[in-house]
């Protein structure tokens, strides 16, 4: 019995399912999507909570959405052409190098929508919903590449439908507003599992010598992938504040919200691999069956400004705060063998300024532009293939053509660079022992479009 206590928990804990919760991407702070308004973008989000003119306001700040006049709706879709590849290498537990290439270009091509409606009444109160999505990645490396043990496809997905309602506290000066967020997350990732370093491990040191190679470090490939999702519900706080007709000063808060992910594992486990461990009593190990898993998505905290110097430009500015502490360990719960896993992340909150300005060419064009300084809640510590995230700078610009007082069209490009990531893991002996090191080069390219129509 203790044999197969020993192989259970080595399928949680050696195996390492638990870093496939270890998600991120490039184009925001860990896996925090900031492109939910195409006119924001192209000045870089910058003063984008006190904007009057887009209704993307109901989730940056829904205390501004008493400044609209009747109703504003909005449709935007940004397109995420994120690209990065991985330069290194690394060993098995027993020196040998790490088998397979580099993984290709891990980024994919990613549209990201939104949709927003804002009415505010004659009494000084105004209502809004949007959809959107403030957190999510798609990746994907080649399923043979040097770090398939850390990492092979990754798709996380979290929707908001947000609520909200802003009333004039003093009028023409302050206002304040409230939001209730009804979120669902759906995450689905996956790696490769060595269960030759698994047999390996189990065997004796005096009996590895006769082992076959199909029972030794990277002989028995077989993959798992970690599939599951669950709604969650937060708030989002705002203030807006007009000491001038000229000076908007916003500040908003958005909730931690808390998701118990409920879902399923699917092993594939190469035959010799499944026979050997059967045949040392192990039947219950790598079945497909049921997984739990706790995430928590940070609280934000960001105040915007915006100034009109003249009636044609203005000039804006934007430092926000992303509690990414909250995300301490992931622990993956496995139904069957009843073991859990877990994975220390010890993420450090992130902060996000950014400065830009529009300027108004004639009744039918506006051009704007803004520079962003993003930083990242990982180190070199806690840095991993599927978060090779590091801090990073966006450069953007952005257009809105009016083709009448009722509808007008946005457009906006933004470049992130982000500083080269490096990464080093060494995986503990008992764990599988495989080390990566190495770096990834990169960024992102966005591209955004969205409608405006006000009646």
């Amino acid at each position: 019995m203790q044999h197969v206590h020993r192989i259970t928990r080595l399928s949680a804990l050696a195996l390492g399912i638990t870093g496939a919760l270890a998600f991120g991407q490039v184009q925001a702070s860990g896996f925090q999507l900031k492109e939910n308004s195409v006119k924001s973008m192209g000045s870089a989000f910058a003063g984008s909570g006190v904007k009057t003119g887009d209704s993307s306001v109901v989730v940056n700040n829904p205390a501004t959405m008493t400044q609209f006049e009747g109703t504003t709706v909005q449709a935007d879709v940004t397109v995420i052409d994120l690209s990065y590849e991985f330069t290194g290498g690394g060993q098995d537990i027993t020196g040998r190098p790490l088998t397979g290439g580099d993984g290709g270009n891990a980024g994919d091509v990613t549209p990201v929508p939104a949709m927003s409606v804002v009415h505010k009444f004659g009494n000084g109160i105004a209502l809004g919903a949007m959809v959107s999505a403030p957190f999510g990645l798609k990746t994907e490396y080649d399923r043979d590449w040097v770090g398939r043990y850390y990492a092979a496809t990754s798709d996380v997905k979290i929707v908001d439908f947000t609520t909200s309602i802003a009333i004039d506290v003093v009028p023409e000066h302050l206002s304040v507003g409230l939001g209730l967020i009804y979120s669902n997350a759906d995450v689905t990732l996956s790696k490769a599992v060595d269960f030759g370093s698994a047999l390996f491990l189990q065997t004796p040191a005096a009996g590895r010598g006769a082992l076959p190679a199909f029972a030794r470090p990277q002989g028995s490939d077989g993959f798992a992938e970690v599939s599951g999702d669950d709604t969650g519900v937060g708030y989002i706080l705002g203030v807006n504040f007009r000491p001038t007709d000229k000076l908007s000063l916003g500040l908003s808060y958005r909730s931690e919200i808390d998701y118990d992910l409920t879902g399923d594992v699917d092993w594939t486990v190469p035959t010799a691999a499944r026979a050997t461990f059967d045949g040392r009593g192990a039947r219950a190990l790598f079945q497909d069956g049921d997984v739990t898993a706790k995430l928590t998505t940070p609280s934000i905290t960001t105040v915007a400004a915006n100034y009109e110097f003249t009636e044609r430009f203005s000039m804006g500015l934007t430092y926000s705060e992303t509690g990414w502490e909250s995300l301490r360990e992931v622990r993956i719960d496995f139904v069957n063998p009843d073991a859990d896993s877990v994975e220390d992340f010890s993420w450090s909150d992130t902060r996000f300024m950014s400065i830009g300005g529009e300027y108004k060419l004639n009744d039918a064009w506006t051009v704007r532009a803004g520079y962003a300084y993003d930083e990242t809640p990982t180190t070199f510590a806690t840095r991993t293939p599927r978060l090779p995230d590091e801090d990073r700078k966006w450069y953007s610009l952005g257009a809105t053509w009016q083709l009448s007082e009722a509808l007008g069209i946005n457009l906006a490009y933004t470049r992130i660079e982000p500083d080269t990531p490096q990464i080093g893991i060494i995986t503990p002996a008992a764990q599988g022992g495989q080390r990566l090191f190495g770096q990834f080069e990169g960024g992102a390219d966005l591209y955004g479009i969205s409608a405006q129509y006000k009646f």
